[in-house]
């Protein structure tokens, strides 16, 4: 029985946990990446009309946001609102938080009637800059 085979040593496997790590971490990055990023889904759909010259402004806070889809339906920072009452809802919010501003996001069907009517309601509540929601000419909504 002497024949003195070699005979190999098993070595007991072996995860290699590093990469493991490395490939989790991003995961991670990604997925806290693109879930901090997501913009809250507008509760209107309106589509922008175009502007060659429309670029993206630099705010301190983010303006409170009155969407027109038509002449009927309105929201004020989410909430739904008339033409009757807009002037006393623009006043109260602007008064709430004077330093916030109001931007116009109206779809590009509303008649200009409208729009007049949301002018005529923004000056009696006391604003007088309106910046207003647009795409940049050639993009896809």
């Amino acid at each position: 029985m002497g024949a003195g085979f070699y005979t190999k040593k098993r070595r007991a496997p072996s995860i290699i946990i590093v990469s493991l790590i490395d490939i989790l971490a991003i995961l991670l990055i990604f997925f806290i990446v693109t879930t901090t990023f997501k913009k809250d889904q507008p509760q209107l759909k309106i589509a922008l009309p175009e502007s060659k010259s429309a670029a993206a402004a630099e705010a301190k806070e983010q303006p409170f946001v009155l969407e027109v889809k038509d002449e009927q339906t309105m929201q004020l920072d989410g909430q739904p609102v008339t033409f009757e009452a807009l002037a006393a809802d623009l006043r109260r919010v602007n008064e709430a938080n004077p330093g916030r501003g109001i931007a116009l996001q109206a779809d590009e069907g509303v008649p200009f009637r409208a729009i007049v009517k949301i002018i005529d309601a923004l000056r009696d509540a006391g604003i007088r800059n309106l910046p207003a929601f647009a795409r940049p000419a050639g993009s896809a909504e």
